[in-house]
């Protein structure tokens, strides 16, 4: 047998970074939104994010089961949506008005969301 400690239930060859967001509906609270494994990279998310698909985003998360890791990427996302914005010349939606004011302030001073 030679093999110790637990087998990894990732498919082997897969070693890619996954982002998923917390989405809110107010009262009927937050979830992780349901994504196809293959739009759940970088760019997807951002677009996705850009175009209005997400109700409240409160948090993007990042992980890689391969390299073992998993972090909160929310100034990463709007560093991107800010630059793809003035690029395009536009302004943030507001569907990410609030997701961006939140994550710039610094963190004591964060309201919680309202519900």
């Amino acid at each position: 047998m030679g093999q110790t400690g637990t087998p990894s239930i990732v498919p082997s060859g897969i070693d890619e970074t996954v982002y998923l967001v917390l989405d809110c509906f107010g009262r009927g609270g937050c979830v992780w939104r349901e994504a196809d494994a293959q739009h759940t990279d970088l760019e997807t998310v951002i677009a996705d994010l850009m175009a209005g698909q997400y109700s409240d985003p409160l948090r993007v998360v990042a992980m890689n089961t391969v390299e073992g890791w998993a972090r909160d990427v929310p100034a990463d996302v709007i560093s991107e949506i800010r630059r793809r914005a003035d690029l395009a010349n536009e302004d943030i939606s507001s569907s990410l008005e609030e997701f961006v004011s939140h994550h710039a302030a610094p963190r004591r001073h964060l309201p919680r969301r309202r519900m």
